[in-house]
This record gives structure tokens, C-alpha cells and sequence, in this order.
């Protein structure tokens, strides 16, 4: 398994330079996250990762969880690393100070939550659930909630989860079986059967708090009829068991060592939370949450992998340059000198640090949303947001995917070896793009609901920011052949759209049809920007005599790179999207059968 070492020069390059966060903390009143408090949460939870996370990662993988009649046990060492976490105070970094938080920014539990991702992304499940769990009852919840809840949650000496899926139906909530018969002491009891429910069941903590979609039984069709409950597995106060039992865990392709669970509600105890049959809008802010942990699995794997990859093309020894003996002292030189080999780690580099970038732009706003001090900054991040999460789920977890299989190749066959980490981390990755919400359904909310759905206006929040950008920057010296290439394509990006929608009016399955290609193409032009960002700062700092003008010289090379060998991909999602749906819905269903 490869050692891993927290990016903390990357990650401190966009919070000193390409993001100013300290500035962005002081305008939004968060005086506690000082500069000296930041570094000291980067340089401590680095450590934990990775003296105390990562060396859990393969054996976690090996052992995977126990199942014994209901009761779910953890790998060796995953207990003891829980409460490592929550005696540091980990837990609770940028939750609520009324509830035992130390309310830092919500950006300062994602650069903690990708450490930790990135150390060992099966161990992350536990906490990252909750953090869900605690955001949704603190939007929708009622004080007595709160009060009876986020302390323990916070705390960590409880855990969260969030009950969606049921066997007979995955995004298709609408149609869900579970039920809620309200009880003459205003609680209801929960019957029904949950499947897929991460961390359901385990041994890390004393309680488990599930929030569970159900339908009352005079509720209306479809999705208009989900409500929500907290339902816990001891009900709080008496202790007492209540009737939520694990039925099973999955045995699966990657995450072994998270508990996969199947969870059987017999008439337990649940607490409406939020107002009857809105239950799906008090869940979204959970989903959301998720979606955004998600797509920063991508990036964590990736750069795990990236990790693995570079000091093995380093050390590997295979054929000589075309160019030359590279090393005529050893017998053949080492794998990086090959230009296919080059191409696999450029493409991480530029994936890895782009979708780093496009998780600290996401986590920013995050902070606008919650902290700004004026109601249209606020509305405006929410809006950015919305536009922005489901292509950071789908982008960052489809680019995450193809860096770890590159890494795994440049192992060449080792790659395919257990005992080397690399084959782990596609197995860990592959199910990102699947769970949260499919990409295929993060595409649609792109470009049904947020784009076509809002007459562009999600859109044009975005287009408007890169067109300000490539204005200001049209003549920089080094860089403006780049700009004129985001701004042609930030044009194009308008028109795309317009030719979609024109197509939806005529026939609906346009839009199914377009809706991946659409995202795609989006991050790539978003991660274009970025990656611009990221060259002014880059080139600034060679032009000053920076003593990270190596570093500098790195990201301006990986930037050429993503223009000219990734970016050009958006022309082939362009031309998918264009193609329309008539080829992919002319053949009759019958005959796909074999």
C-alpha cells in the first residue's frame, strides 16, 4: 500500500494564494479560523492520517467488517482510531458552538474530511455520515431535537446515517414502502426495510442515529408524500432498544472495511423531523452534504494513487529513453523518462489538483451560503451551488476513477497485485460514481433542473464569472493564448445549452440524452478556469523570485498539459451532446436480447 503524505504545500497554495481564505474568513466574521489556527488543523490532522488512518487502510480492506446475528463489528484498530478522532476534537470542528462545536468553517472540515479520505476512505464513512445527519437536523429540526441530538452527535459518543434506498427502488424514491402510523404520544411507529444504509450498523459509537424516509398513510402520491424521521437505534433518555435491527451487511467490489448495511424497521420509534410529506426537501440538505463528500472521494483516491504512481515511476526500472540512456549507470531507466508513462501521471496531476481546486472554489461558497452577512451574497452562493454540486459528485468521481486506473497501470502487472494498494483504490473508487446518486442522475439535475429548469439562469451565474475572469487576463503575457481558449468555450458553453433546450421543446429524451456529455464538457470548463487560476498565481510567483519557483514551474507545465491534452476532450462531448437522441432510442428494447 502506498505511504501517504498529506498534499499540505498544495493545499496551503490555494488557501494563502489562489483562494486567500484568510481574507475570505475575516469578511465573513470567522475570526476564530486565524491563519495560525488553520495551519495548526492542516499540520495536526495531517498526522492523524497519517500515522493513524493509513496504516488501517489495506489491513481494513483485508478483514472487512463482521457480521454476527445483527451485530456489526469493525476492523482491528477502526474502534480505537474513532476515539483517537474524537478525543482530538475532530468531530466537531465546524459544528455549532451550541452544541459542543468549535464553529470553524464548514472549508475547514472538507480540507480535514479529504486528509482523511485520501488515508483511508472506508474509515471516513463513519464520521462523514454524521456530519450529514447533524447538518440535516440542524436546518429542519425543532430546539428539543436539537437539544436532545447534535450535543452526542457532535460529541461523537452517537453517529448518523441517512435511509434512502429500498430493494425495489434506488433514485426512484417516489415509490418507497417504508411506513410511518402516527402514535398517541405524537412519535411514529417506522415498518419497512432499508438497503445500502453506510455505517448503519457498527461498533465505533454508542448510538446510532438513522434519519429515515417514510410515507404517512394518508400521504399523497410520489414523492410529494416522503416524510422524515429520526429514528434511533437507543431511544434517548430511557436507552431503551428500539425495534431497528442490521439484517445483513453487503460483501462488495471496494469499502469493505465501511458496514454496508440492510436495516429492518419493526414498528421502531421515529420523530418527524421538518413538516409531513416534505421529508425529500429536509433530506436534500443530508444529500448534498453527501454529494459534495462524494465527489471529494474522487479526488482522495486519485490522489492517493498519484502518490503511489510517482515514486514508483521513479524507481522502476524498465527500457531506456528514446531518446537516450537516461541513467546509463543502471541497467535500464527508470519508467518516467517514457512519454505514455508521462501521460498517465500528468493526466492525475492535472485531475488531482484541478478537482482540488474545484472542492476549495465549492467549499468557499459553502461558507457564503452559511455565514455571509448579506442575504444576496447568500443567495448568490446558493445559487453558484446548486450549479455546481451535482458536476462536483459526477466530474471529480468519473476523473477520480480514471486517475486511479492510470495510477494502477503505471504499476504495469504489480498494479494488479493485492500486496501493492494500487488495485484497492479502483475498488474503493468504482463506487463513488454510483452511490449519492448515480453520475446518470447528477447529470440530469444538471441540466434539467439547474439549467434548463432555471431558463439558463444557474448557467449564466457561472459563464458570467469566467467571462469577467478571461476580460481581465485577455492580454497577460504568458497565458492569454489559454484565455482565449476558456473564453471560446465559455461562448460555446451558452449556445450548447440553447441548442439542448431547443431540442427538449420538441422532445423530452434530448435532455436524458445530453445530460452526461453536458456535465462532462462543464468540468472540463470549469476545471479550465481553475487550472488558470491556479497559472497567475504559478507565473507571479516565478516572476518574483519565489523559493517555490519549482513548484510554480510544476503547475504551469501541468496547466499547458490540461490545456492541450484534456481540455480538447469537451469537442467530443460537444459532438455527443449535438448527435441528439434518435440513436440511442431508435432501436427497439427487444432488441438488445440476445
Amino acid at each position: 500500500m502506498p505511504d501517504y503524505k498529506a498534499p499540505l504545500r498544495d493545499m496551503r497554495f490555494l488557501i494563502d494564494h489562489v483562494f486567500d481564505f484568510h481574507g475570505h474568513y475575516a469578511a465573513l466574521g470567522a475570526t476564530d479560523a486565524s491563519p495560525d489556527m488553520v495551519s495548526a488543523i492542516l499540520e495536526e490532522g495531517a498526522k492523524f492520517c497519517e500515522n493513524v488512518l493509513a496504516p488501517l487502510n489495506r489491513p481494513g480492506d483485508e478483514e472487512g467488517c463482521h457480521f454476527d446475528n445483527g451485530v456489526v463489528t469493525t476492523p482491528k484498530g477502526f474502534k480505537e482510531a474513532f476515539a483517537q478522532y474524537v478525543e482530538g476534537g475532530w468531530h466537531g470542528v465546524a459544528a455549532d458552538p451550541a452544541y459542543g462545536g468549535q464553529g470553524l468553517p464548514l472549508s475547514l472540515g472538507l480540507m480535514l474530511s479529504e486528509m482523511i479520505g485520501s488515508s483511508n476512505t472506508s474509515w471516513g464513512m463513519y464520521p462523514g455520515l454524521t456530519h450529514g445527519a447533524m447538518s440535516a437536523i440542524h436546518a429542519h429540526g425543532t430546539e428539543e431535537q436539537k437539544n436532545t441530538y447534535l450535543s452526542k452527535l457532535t460529541a461523537g459518543q452517537w453517529t448518523g446515517t441517512m435511509c434512502l434506498t429500498e430493494a425495489h427502488c434506488g433514485t426512484d424514491l417516489g415509490i418507497i414502502k417504508t411506513r410511518a402510523v402516527p402514535l398517541a404520544d405524537g412519535s411514529h411507529a417506522i415498518t419497512g426495510s432499508k438497503i445500502f444504509i453506510s455505517a448503519g450498523e457498527h461498533d465505533m459509537s454508542e448510538n446510532i442515529i438513522h434519519l429515515v424516509l417514510a410515507k404517512l398513510p394518508d400521504a399523497p402520491a410520489g414523492t410529494k408524500g416522503i416524510s422524515l424521521f429520526i429514528v434511533p437505534k437507543f431511544l434517548a433518555g430511557s436507552g431503551e432498544r428500539n425495534a431497528v435491527s442490521c439484517g445483513s451487511i453487503e460483501h462488495k467490489m471496494g469499502i469493505k472495511a465501511s458496514a454496508t448495511c440492510v436495516l429492518n424497521f419493526d414498528g421502531a420509534r421515529g420523530f418527524l423531523i421538518g413538516e409531513a410529506n416534505k421529508g425529500l426537501a429536509c433530506m436534500f440538505t443530508m444529500m448534498n452534504h453527501a454529494r459534495l463528500g462524494t465527489g471529494m472521494q474522487g479526488l482522495c483516491l486519485g490522489e492517493a494513487s498519484f502518490q503511489g504512481a510517482i515514486k514508483y515511476a521513479n524507481e522502476r526500472l524498465q527500457m531506456r529513453s528514446l531518446t537516450g540512456a537516461k541513467a546509463p549507470e543502471k541497467v535500464a531507466d527508470p519508467i518516467i523518462v517514457h512519454p505514455d508513462v508521462r501521460r498517465m501521471l500528468l493526466t492525475m496531476k492535472a485531475f488531482n489538483e484541478g478537482n482540488r481546486a474545484l472542492t476549495y472554489f465549492t467549499a468557499q461558497l459553502l461558507d457564503t451560503a452559511h455565514l455571509g452577512r448579506d442575504e444576496n451574497q447568500r443567495q448568490e452562493a446558493e445559487y453558484l451551488l446548486a450549479f455546481l454540486t451535482p458536476i462536483c459528485k459526477a466530474f471529480m468521481t468519473e476523473t477520480g476513477l480514471e486517475v486511479t486506473n492510470h495510477g494502477m497501470q503505471v504499476f504495469g502487472g504489480h498494479g494488479f497485485i493485492r500486496e501493492w494498494g494500487m488495485e484497492q483504490l479502483v475498488r474503493d473508487c468504482r463506487i463513488a460514481p454510483i452511490y449519492e446518486g448515480t453520475n446518470g442522475i447528477q447529470a440530469l439535475d444538471l441540466l434539467g433542473r439547474k439549467v434548463l429548469g432555471s431558463q439558463g439562469k444557474l448557467l449564466r451565474g457561472v459563464t458570467k464569472i469566467v467571462h469577467r475572469f478571461c476580460v481581465a487576463n485577455v492580454d497577460h503575457p504568458q497565458l492569454k493564448a489559454y484565455v482565449a481558449q476558456l473564453n471560446e468555450l465559455n461562448q460555446q458553453w451558452g449556445e450548447l445549452t440553447v441548442k439542448v433546450g431547443m431540442a427538449a421543446m420538441k422532445n423530452p429524451d434530448e435532455v436524458g440524452a445530453a445530460a452526461l456529455d453536458y456535465l462532462m464538457y462543464s468540468g472540463y470548463i470549469i476545471l479550465a478556469y481553475l487550472w488558470l487560476r491556479m497559472a497567475l498565481v504559478a507565473q507571479a510567483q516565478l516572476e518574483t523570485g519565489s523559493s517555490e519557483g519549482d513548484y510554480a514551474r510544476g503547475k504551469l507545465a501541468t496547466c499547458e498539459f490540461y490545456f492541450k491534452r484534456l481540455l480538447p476532450r469537451t469537442a467530443a462531448h460537444r459532438a455527443a451532446v449535438e448527435a441528439g437522441s434518435e440513436c440511442l432510442m431508435s432501436l427497439p428494447a427487444q432488441m438488445f436480447a440476445l
